[in-house]
């Protein structure tokens, strides 16, 4: 399960947020013209893999910014659907979700993008250390191994200290665990799990058919057309890689490590029997 909030209804058509530095992550939110009231709502939005690993839209709300209360609201929602506890949970750095989440579903694992803490990081660093960092960022994603990453992130960190960047160290380290969880699911979903790219990639296909939009009277009919949109963009949405079997696998729980699967400790017995 994804989940993510890209769009708010308050604003003038097309307008984003600006950002400090326009050559990273996509400016966003994204504001949709819509509405006569004073408060933005944002578009709370959650996107699940199904047990055969085609993708499929599960939530889609109005809520008050990206609150805990609206959050909550969303995944008890979900349960009351008979939607059981997700296996992996991803999402960005809105804390509204991870507590809203926490509260309905306190069993799920967690995935924190990689692609939002990257440029967390990057923010906190002067423009001469942008390229080493984004060289060693790249390094520690793309580590294959949880060990090889932790080497990989304490190297970092050390640089960083010597450089004098302790509020950007601090911030490679900070809920570590959380980062890393996908190394326990199989290595050909890893590029689906680390980060939140699939409703980034949703949502620039909402800003394309709406940018051309006039500014609706009532966030009800902009939250309708942005539906409507989302399920037709759905048609070709990529499935997991690995096929159902896979899926099965991880439904199962099968335990994996670093992407392989572990035999269990009955099979161990038999073999060596």
């Amino acid at each position: 399960m994804r989940g993510n909030t890209h769009v708010r209804f308050g604003g003038r058509v097309g307008e984003t947020a600006w950002r400090k530095r326009r050559d990273r992550a996509p400016a966003r939110p994204y504001y949709i013209g819509a509405g006569i009231e004073k408060e933005n709502s944002c578009l709370l939005t959650l996107v699940g893999a199904r047990s055969d690993g085609t993708k499929e839209l599960i939530a889609m709300e109005l809520g008050y910014r990206e609150s805990e209360a609206s959050w909550g609201e969303v995944f008890r929602g979900l349960r009351e659907r008979g939607i059981g506890c997700p296996v992996l949970f991803i999402g960005d750095g809105g804390l509204g979700a991870w507590k809203g989440l926490a509260d309905v579903y306190p069993d799920a694992r967690r995935q924190r993008c990689l692609n939002h803490r990257g440029t967390n990081v990057l923010d906190k660093l002067p423009k001469r250390m942008e390229a080493d960092a984004k060289a060693k960022l790249g390094e520690l994603y793309n580590a294959t191994t949880r060990a090889d990453s932790e080497r990989v992130r304490d190297e970092m960190v050390d640089w960083l200290r010597r450089e004098r960047q302790v509020p950007a160290a601090d911030t490679v380290l900070r809920d570590w665990d959380d980062f890393v969880s996908f190394y326990d699911f199989p290595a050909d979903h890893w590029i689906h799990l680390k980060t939140t790219n699939p409703i980034e990639s949703v949502f620039a296909g909402v800003r394309i058919r709406t940018d051309a939009a006039k500014r609706m009277r009532h966030r009800e009919n902009a939250l309708y057309l942005v539906y409507k949109i989302v399920r037709r963009l759905s048609f070709s949405w990529r499935a997991l890689n690995g096929g159902p079997n896979l899926m099965a696998m991880v439904i199962a729980g099968e335990l994996f490590r670093d992407g392989v699967m572990q035999q269990s400790e009955s099979e161990m017995e038999v073999m060596t029997a």
